[in-house]
Parts: C-alpha cells; structure tokens; sequence
C-alpha cells in the first residue's frame, strides 16, 4: 500500500482523500466495507470521523500507558480537533508515548493525524460541528473511563450503557445528524426518533465489548459490567438491536446507501452475538468471528433486503432468537 511520505505532508485535496481511503482499509475491514456504501460527500465524513475517532480508540488501547497519560493524550487531540493548539502538540508525544505500541497502522494514522483534519476542514460548518461535538464526547468520556479501567468491570448496567454511549452510541447521533444534514427526507424521517440512533450505535459498541473480552481480560481490563450475567448482557444486546432495527426502518427506501450500511453494520453484530450466544464460553475473538465468506454473502443479500422491510424484519427474528433464549 503506497501512502504519501510522512516526511512531505500533502496539501493535495485528493492526496488526502486517497490516504483517508487507504488508512481506512488497514486500521478497520468492517469499516472499510461499510463505509464505501455511502453517497461520496457523506462517505468522506463518516470515514473522517471514524478515523479521529480510532485515534481516540488507540490511546485507550495502549496498555503500557497509565492513566494520567492516557488523559494527557487524550485532552491534547481534542485541543488539536477544535484548533484550540497546533496538531505537533498531540502528534510528537503520542508517538513518543506509543513508541512501543505494537500496531503500525494505528502509529501511521496518528502520524497523519494533519491528513485527517485538513480533511475534517474541507466539509462545510454544520458537518464539521457534527463531527467536533462527536469526538468531544467520545474523547472527554473515554478519558473519565481511563480512570475506571479494571480487572473487575463497570460498576452496573447503567454505567455500562453510559460507557457505550461515550464510545459509539454518540456515533449514532453523529450519523444521523450528517444523515440529515444531506437528506432533508431522512431528517423529516427521523425526527423524535434519536434514541433510536444512539442504541444504534450502542449495539454495536455491545457487541464488540463481548467479543473482544477475552483479550480485554488478558490485559487485566473488563467493560462489562459486574455482577451481570452473560444471559442478561446478551438480552440488553437484544434490545438495543430492536431499536437499531427500528432505526433502519425508518430510512427512506430512496435513500439505499445509507440503508445498506446501516443494515449491513446491525446484521454483521447480530451473527457475532448469535456466535456468542450459541456458546458457552470462548478464549479467544477469533472463535466467535465471522468468516470472510459468511461476511461476504451477507454483503450481497444486503443489497436485495434493504428494499425489503420484510426481509430485514425475518433476517433479525431468525439470527436472534439464540440472544434470549
């Protein structure tokens, strides 16, 4: 994969897109599948916001940071975000503190972190609001989470809910505000509906939280919450995929881009958590993941079942009945 030299930062508009782009695939292969889905102006801001928001996702990944650094980082991004400081500020101690971070992609996104918001600064002022109230959020909440992290877990399934807000359920209130800002027909749509958006977006921070637990174990961190059954866990997973369902119902049909890749993010969460659900335990993410060719045939039946909301509705009923068993 060519991408331009971090020695010689671009100014090139299209130079940035095409790193955007390439980054994209390297650091996340749902994403990269999902995203394309989207009208062009719209797929450039959500696959922005979903690399600021991975830089903000690696700093809480990094398990030789402390706390305080972790919260140093943190705050610095955000500064270079708003352009509240120069982005050096953020990009020299990063990588300095991630010296040892053992994922190159996400060190090569970090030192192109003035890519991705010249990028964020070619979108017009209600995009680039959106996108800034977004990573304020998730960054300012991931930050109050550092000091949370633990062996043990969240303290109850209130703050576990609070804890996939931060992380993605303020995801789903950025898509739906960008959704709109393009689509006066799905603003029309989904107005009086947001927390539809953010159990969207829940759902899939859930899903992760439960596949990925094993590793987050093995690095001495839990974000389920403690006390609460798998059983229950999996039931509240449930619920929030109704409302997410709900969600996608409500896109206009004209609209098929940003169906498809609703639809095909909720359907790829409710296989995993069916996977999940159908054992009893599992050391490893890998046990539970989804082979490319069962990801790939959903792919294509997505693009007949987003004209069906009858298909949508069968495809949910027959994969998550194993969720509330």
């Amino acid at each position: 994969m060519v991408r331009p030299s971090k020695q010689s930062p671009t100014t090139n508009p299209s130079a940035d897109l095409a790193y955007q782009k390439a980054i994209l695939g390297s650091v996340s292969r749902t994403f990269a599948l999902t995203i394309p889905l989207l009208p062009p102006n719209i797929e450039n801001i959500v696959g922005n916001t979903y690399l600021l928001c991975r830089i903000v996702d690696t700093i809480e990944d990094a398990a030789d940071l402390n706390v305080q650094t972790k919260q140093l980082l943190s705050a610095l991004f955000l500064d270079a975000v708003l352009e509240k400081s120069p982005v050096n500020n953020f990009v020299t101690p990063c990588l300095e503190a991630l010296k040892h971070y053992g994922n190159q992609d996400e060190l090569d996104l970090i030192s192109h972190t003035p890519t991705v918001l010249r990028i964020l600064h070619t979108f017009n002022r209600q995009d680039q609001d959106a996108v800034s109230r977004c990573v304020s959020i998730m960054s300012e909440g991931m930050s109050f989470f550092h000091g949370k992290q633990n062996q043990a877990g969240l303290q109850d399934l209130a703050e576990f809910e609070q804890y996939c807000y931060v992380v993605a359920g303020v995801v789903g209130e950025l898509l739906t505000t960008v959704f709109g800002n393009h689509s006066p027909a799905f603003k029309e749509r989904m107005a009086g509906h947001e927390d539809l958006a953010i159990a969207f977006g829940q759902a899939l921070q859930m899903t992760n939280i439960l596949k990925d637990s094993p590793e987050d174990k093995a690095r001495g961190v839990s974000w389920k919450p403690v006390d609460t059954s798998q059983a229950d866990l999996l039931k509240l997973a449930y619920q929030k995929l109704q409302d997410s369902l709900n969600y996608i119902l409500l896109i206009p049909r004209q609209e098929s881009g940003i169906r498809r890749f609703c639809f095909l993010a909720f359907g790829l969460a409710v296989m995993t958590l069916s996977k999940i659900a159908n054992r009893t335990e599992f050391s490893n993410k890998d046990e539970v993941k989804l082979t490319r060719k069962s990801v790939m045939s959903f792919y294509g039946f997505t693009k007949i079942a987003v004209k069906s909301d009858t298909l949508m509705k069968s495809f949910f009923y027959l994969f998550s009945k194993s969720l509330v068993k």
